[in-house]
C-alpha cells in the first residue's frame, strides 16, 4: 500500500510502535508541529493510527508508513526515529532490521523501559556504525504520553541536542520548565528512569498500607477513605498518585452498587523496572529497604490461593483498635509522608552510586525537577528535594536536610504510633517498617553488627576492626580458645 503523505513529503522525526504510548506520543509530537512518520510491524495500526490523528487534527503532520525501508526513506536527515517497542529482545529484533538501512549521523532514541545496560550495550554497537543511540525514560502512562511526559534523555549529548527542541516542546511543563533535561551519557536516562520506577513502586505501597490501617483498624469504608484522602492531597501529600487514590474511593460499579475497589482482586502486577532497581542496588551495596518491601509485597500477592488457605489456618491478633480515629487518621497521614521521604532517599542514593561507578555527571536536583510534572510520581514534594539538592549539591541523605530532618523529626512520635499500632493489631506494613528501620538505623552511631562481625571472624576467621586499636587494622581472635 503507498504512503499517505498528505502533503508532507519528509517527516522531521519518526515513530516505530504504535501501541497506546507510541501512538499517544506521536500525537503530542504532531500536535506541537513537528511533523511525524510512523511505522508499525502490524501494518493495520497505521491506518488506525491515521484515523486517529484526523480526529485529533493532526493528520496533516502525519506521514504514514507500510515497511521499514518507505519509513527511513520518509524521513529528513539526520534521521531521528523513536523506538517504542516492549524492552528486550523486541528492540534488539527492530535495531537489526534498522541498521542497514541508516546512515552515519541517524539517531534512534528507545523510548521504552529497556534495561540501562542493554542501554548501554546497544549505544556502544551502534556507535561503531556512526549511528547515535539514545535511551529516554518516558514517565506519565497515556495521558501523559499525549499530553506531556516527564523525560529522562541519556547518551550522546550532541544527539539530544539535536532532540532536544521536540522533547522540550513534548514534555510536561511546570513553573521552572518543561519537565526534560539532559540525563548523562550511554544509558543514564534508562537508569534514571528505572529508579523513578521502584520509586513508584514505593510509593504506592506505602499508600496501599496506610489505606489498609484506616479500612482495617477504623473500619472506614471507600465513600470516606475518598474524602480522607482528598483532604491528604489538599496538604502536603499532593500527589498524582494521591489524587488518583482518591478518586479511584469515589467510584462505585455500576451493577453492584459497591465500592469498585472492593470488587478488585488483591492481585497487582509488575513489569521488571521495580526488580532490577532491587538487584541494582544489591549488586552496588545500597540500601533501599521500602522499594525491595514493595517489590515483595507485590509478589507475595500474586500467591492468592496460597495466602486464603494460610489465612484459615494461621491467626493474628484480633483487629480491634480501642484509640482516637482522628489521632489515627493524623498519624497515618505523617507516617505516609515520613515513609516518603525515606523512600526517595534511598531512591536518589541509588542514582549517586551508580553514577559514580559509570562516570555519569548528574544533577540531582534537576533530576528531581523534571519529576514535578507529567510522571507518576509527580508530587508537591519533589521542589523540596530540588530544593535540598540546591541548597548542597553532595547531600549525603535527605534526611540530613534540613527541612526534611526537621520535618521528620517533628512527625517521628505520630509515625511510630501508626506503625506500632498497625503491628500490634496484626496489619502487614512492610514498606511502612521498613522505611521506621531504616531510619532508625540511619540514625544510629553504634549498630549491633559489631556482634554480627564477631561471628564471622569466630567461624570463618574473616577478621574484624577494633574500635579501641585503629591503628591495628584487621585483626583475628581465636574466640573458641578465650571463651568461657
Amino acid at each position: 500500500m503507498a504512503a499517505k503523505t498528505k502533503k508532507l513529503k519528509k517527516a522531521q522525526i519518526g515513530m516505530i510502535g504504535l501501541a497506546v504510548m507510541g501512538e499517544n506520543l506521536a500525537l503530542n509530537i504532531a500536535r506541537n508541529g513537528f511533523p511525524i512518520a510512523v511505522f508499525n510491524r502490524d501494518t493495520t495500526k497505521v491506518d488506525k493510527f491515521l484515523a486517529r490523528a484526523e480526529s485529533f487534527q493532526d493528520s496533516d503532520k502525519v506521514i504514514g508508513t507500510y515497511s521499514l525501508q518507505e519509513f527511513v526513506n520518509s524521513l529528513e536527515r539526520p534521521r531521528k526515529i523513536i523506538l517504542l517497542v516492549k524492552a528486550g529482545a523486541p528492540v534488539d529484533a527492530v535495531l537489526e532490521q534498522l541498521k542497514p538501512l541508516l546512515k552515519k549521523g541517524d539517531i534512534v532514541i528507545d523510548g521504552g523501559n529497556s534495561f540501562f545496560r542493554d542501554t548501554q550495550r546497544r549505544e556502544k554497537d551502534l556507535k561503531a556504525a556512526g549511528i547515535r543511540y539514545i535511551g529516554s525514560g518516558v514517565s506519565g502512562g497515556e495521558s501523559g504520553a499525549l499530553w506531556g511526559p516527564s523525560l529522562m534523555p541519556g547518551g550522546e549529548e550532541s544527539a539530544y541536542n539535536e532532540i532536544k527542541p521536540i522533547w522540550e516542546a513534548i514534555a510536561a511543563k511546570v513553573d521552572d520548565g518543561p519537565c526534560v533535561t539532559y540525563i548523562g551519557k550511554d544509558g543514564a536516562g534508562h537508569f534514571v528512569k528505572m529508579v523513578h520506577n521502584g520509586i513508584e513502586y514505593g510509593d504506592m505501597q506505602l499508600i496501599a498500607e496506610s489505606y489498609d490501617i484506616l479500612r482495617r483498624a477504623l473500619g472506614i469504608e471507600a465513600k470516606e477513605l475518598s474524602k480522607i484522602f482528598k483532604k491528604w492531597n489538599d496538604g502536603i501529600l499532593d500527589s498524582f498518585l494521591i489524587e488518583i487514590t482518591y478518586k479511584i474511593f469515589s467510584v462505585n460499579d455500576p451493577e453492584t452498587g459497591k465500592a469498585l475497589v472492593d470488587l478488585v482482586l488483591d492481585k497487582a502486577g509488575q513489569k521488571g523496572t521495580g526488580k532490577w532497581t532491587s538487584q541494582v542496588a544489591l549488586e552496588l551495596g545500597v540500601v533501599i529497604p521500602t522499594i525491595n518491601a514493595a517489590v515483595d509485597s507485590r509478589i507475595l500477592s500474586s500467591m492468592k490461593d496460597e495466602r486464603v488457605a494460610a489465612s484459615a489456618e494461621i491467626k493474628g491478633p484480633r483487629i480491634k483498635y480501642e484509640g482516637d480515629k482522628n489521632a489515627l487518621i493524623n498519624a497515618v497521614r505523617d507516617a505516609l509522608y515520613a515513609s516518603k521521604i525515606c523512600s526517595y532517599a534511598q531512591g536518589m542514593n541509588l542514582i549517586r552510586a551508580q553514577a559514580a561507578v559509570e562516570g555519569w555527571d548528574l544533577n540531582m536536583g534537576e533530576i528531581s525537577r523534571i519529576w514535578k510534572g507529567g510522571c507518576i510520581i509527580r508530587a508537591q514534594f519533589l521542589d523540596k528535594i530540588k530544593q535540598a539538592y540546591q541548597r548542597r549539591p553532595d547531600l549525603p541523605n535527605l534526611l540530613l536536610d534540613p527541612d526534611f530532618k526537621a520535618w521528620v523529626l517533628k512527625a517521628q512520635p505520630r509515625w511510630r504510633q501508626a506503625v506500632t499500632t498497625a503491628q500490634s493489631l496484626g496489619i502487614a506494613i512492610p514498606a511502612m517498617s521498613a522505611s521506621l528501620a531504616y531510619f532508625d538505623s540511619y540514625r544510629t552511631a553504634n549498630l549491633p553488627q559489631n556482634l554480627t562481625q564477631a561471628q564471622r571472624d569466630f567461624f570463618g576467621s574473616h577478621t574484624y576492626e577494633r574500635t579501641d586499636k585503629p591503628e591495628l587494622g584487621f585483626v583475628h581472635t581465636e574466640w573458641e580458645e578465650l571463651a568461657k
